[in-house]
This record gives C-alpha cells, sequence and structure tokens, in this order.
C-alpha cells in the first residue's frame, strides 16, 4: 500500500513539473488600430498645385528692366491696372554702383552704351510671348537709349505679330528715338508710340496712359 502511495505521488509530481514547463510566454499586446499610425496620402490622393495663373491667349505682358527699380515702380502700376502679367529683365551678372556710374568712362555702363553690339546676358529663361497679343516693354534711359540688356531680350524673344508699347523712365531725357532703334530689333511687332515716366509717377498718371491706348483685354 505504501508503495503504491509513493508511485501515484511521484506521478503528480512529474506531471506538476510537465505543466511548469510548458506555460505560454507572454505575448507583446497587437497595436490597436487607433495606434497605428497614418499613412501619407499617396500622390493621386494629394491635390495637385494650380498652376501659376496666366491671362493666357490675347493678354498683355509687361517686361521691363530695372535698375535703380524707377522702371520697376512704373511696371507694376501698368500690370496692376490691366491684370497683366510680368516678366522682369534681371541681367545674368547684377549691376553695382561702380558699374552704374555715368561719370566714370570707363565703368560697365559706358562701356556696353559705346559699343553698339554690346549684348548683356539675361539671368532665367525668357518669357513665352506665343500667349500674349500686347506687350509693354519699359526700361531706363541711358546716355539717350535703352540699356544694351533690352536689346539681348528683344533678339532672344520672338514679338512678331505682336503689339509692343514701350515705356520708359529718366530724370529728364524723353524717350527720343531710344523705341525707334529698339523697333528694328523686333521684326514683324507693331510698335505703338511710347511714353517717358519721372521717378516716382502716380499711379493716376499710369492708369490714364494706359487706358487713353484702349488695350484692356476683354473679359
Amino acid at each position: 500500500m505504501k508503495r503504491i502511495t509513493a508511485a501515484i505521488l511521484c506521478l503528480l509530481a512529474v506531471f506538476a513539473l510537465a505543466a511548469c514547463g510548458e506555460a505560454e510566454p507572454v505575448q507583446t499586446a497587437e497595436p490597436s488600430p487607433s495606434a497605428e499610425a497614418v499613412p501619407e496620402s499617396s500622390p493621386a490622393e494629394t491635390p495637385a498645385e494650380a498652376p501659376a495663373e496666366s491671362t493666357g491667349a490675347g493678354g498683355v505682358l509687361v517686361a521691363y528692366f530695372s535698375a535703380t527699380g524707377n522702371t520697376r515702380g512704373v511696371a507694376e502700376l501698368i500690370a496692376a491696372e490691366l491684370g497683366a502679367d510680368v516678366y522682369e529683365i534681371v541681367p545674368e551678372e547684377p549691376y553695382t554702383e561702380a558699374d552704374l556710374d555715368y561719370s566714370d568712362s570707363s565703368s560697365r555702363t559706358s562701356a556696353e552704351m559705346n559699343d553698339p553690339d554690346a549684348r548683356p546676358a539675361i539671368s532665367g529663361a525668357l518669357p513665352d510671348a506665343a500667349q500674349y497679343d500686347v506687350v509693354f516693354l519699359g526700361y531706363p534711359i541711358w546716355w539717350g537709349q535703352a540699356p544694351r540688356i533690352v536689346s539681348t531680350f528683344l533678339e532672344g524673344c520672338d514679338l512678331s505679330g505682336k503689339t509692343v508699347v514701350p515705356f520708359c523712365t529718366s530724370g529728364g531725357s524723353g524717350i527720343g528715338s531710344s523705341a525707334a532703334d529698339l523697333e528694328a530689333l523686333a521684326e514683324g511687332a507693331q510698335w505703338l508710340e511710347g511714353r517717358r515716366f519721372g521717378a516716382g509717377a502716380s499711379a493716376e498718371e499710369v492708369a490714364e496712359w494706359v487706358n487713353g491706348l484702349e488695350l484692356a483685354p476683354e473679359a
């Protein structure tokens, strides 16, 4: 009887040890849906950015070169009045104060204006003139003429079939022959009579001239 009892106790002990060895390991909890990172939107789900607005075919472009900001001011007033696009003629090599020293016969601007064939490089791409019917072309007067970089612009941008309206800024000189000289570089374009503005031209002055041209695009 004692042997039977001892055998039973041994079997119970073996079962207990086996049960302890088979205990399941603690599992890491699954992340709940709310805890998961929200995936980034795919390109198809992200609204595409709207392209920059343009006046489109039949529109107006105001292209200008401004060394000191006077011509820029008039150009912006024209663009605001007509809802036109704007293109700034930016030199690849910016003009320094020393470059603009008209009293120095060896300054950069003096050398350029003394050379009819000088063509300063323009930074960046030229505008696509195909989408415009009217192009306002602005510049300061240097030595009675348009800066040579404006010639660079005209020789690189096809304005055939366009109406070109020149305007200039100066301390006293009129537009003179500058527009006629530029017209020779834009074959096939129709040039209107230009206008000279002084520094600090008012919005009213600019608007009166622009509206008198009757060039505003149809709505």
